[in-house]
């Protein structure tokens, strides 16, 4: 019988998963590794993994040989070594597009967050203190531009819902054009130029070597004066040390954070002193229905793997013509 083993997760067990697995007539496990020693030991007899959050290095693959798939819970897959899988005859499969809608969600309410100063506010009123006065200037959606960076699934959602806010949306994307417009009718500028013009800037681009501090000290010194920097995407696009010295100084008027380049974050990391911030603790992936659609899709793709059946969301699919001959 095939087997596969979760080994970490934020959930509260894994009942749905062993359910799963049992109905396919696939054995499962579930363990909380820690390091790639223990990853490598408690998977050493699995067919298929499952995992939130380990790495996986070259290293892991070669010293698992019996591994067909490794299923993300997750979009990103910056910590799996595809190329490494694919060598070894690894399936890598993630699950895009299932968070799209709350993600998008996320990254709108921290933007209206922010420009309505309501964490502020309502730390005051808990305080006993009745002065909105006392938190101006606060912003508003109509007559601002809001910029997406990155136009896939997330950004376009982004798009649509600042669009229906009132905000001018403008985007940029490694795959579009500057100078054009998209099919909604979005202005595509260069990413220098969105990031002159915007007043709330919205992160959406994958984790890769050329989106690593994709702002950087110097990309945020070119953001319009006062403007405000949304980042649900991946903490390492953005430059948190400079991103924390840009609201010290007063150079963006607030930011609205959900992702970190460590996590959890280092609670004294100068971005948790910086002024004008709204954080939130890796949530915007989150939602009862978005969680039942993740872990459904991302169970399905482990068992269809390990049952000689395609699946749905593959990195790799040139593995699988591969796994029919082993």
């Amino acid at each position: 019988m095939p087997k596969i083993v979760m080994v970490d997760s934020d959930f509260e067990n894994m009942d749905f998963e062993e359910c799963m697995a049992r109905d396919a007539g696939v054995d499962f496990a579930c363990f909380d590794s820690r390091g790639l020693d223990d990853l490598v030991r408690l998977a050493a007899d699995a067919d298929g993994m499952v995992t939130s959050y380990s790495a996986l290095p070259r290293a892991a693959f070669e010293a698992l040989p019996r591994l067909r798939v490794v299923s993300r819970t997750g979009v990103g897959y910056d910590d799996i070594d595809v190329e490494a899988a694919t060598d070894h005859g690894v399936a890598v499969c993630t699950a895009p597009g299932y968070g799209t809608e709350v993600v998008s969600d996320h990254a709108i309410a921290l933007a209206l967050c922010v420009l309505r100063r309501l964490n502020e506010i309502d730390a005051d009123m808990r305080a006993g203190v009745w002065d909105y006065a006392r938190r101006r200037p606060m912003g508003q959606a109509y007559g601002r531009v809001f910029g997406v960076v990155g136009m896939g699934d997330i950004g376009r959602a982004v798009a649509r819902k600042a669009a229906g806010l009132g905000f001018r949306v403008v985007c940029w994307s490694r795959s579009l054009v500057p100078g054009r417009r998209t099919p909604e009718g979005y202005d595509i500028l260069s990413l220098d130029e969105l990031l002159g013009c915007a007043d709330v800037v919205s992160l959406h681009v994958a984790l890769a070597p050329e989106t690593h501090h994709l702002l950087d000290e110097d990309r945020l010194a070119l953001m319009k004066e006062g403007s405000v920097l949304v980042n649900t995407a991946r903490g390492a696009v953005v430059d948190t040390a400079a991103l924390a010295a840009a609201l010290e100084s007063r150079k963006l008027w607030g930011a609205g954070v959900d992702v970190y380049e460590g996590e959890p974050v280092d609670f004294d990391h100068p971005l948790l002193r910086a002024p004008h911030t709204v954080l939130t603790s890796h949530a915007a992936y989150w939602s009862e229905e978005s969680g039942l659609e993740l872990r459904t899709r991302t169970m399905r793709s482990a068992i269809d793997v390990v049952l000689g059946r395609r699946p749905a969301d593959c990195l790799n699919p040139e593995v699988l013509a591969q796994d029919r001959r082993r």
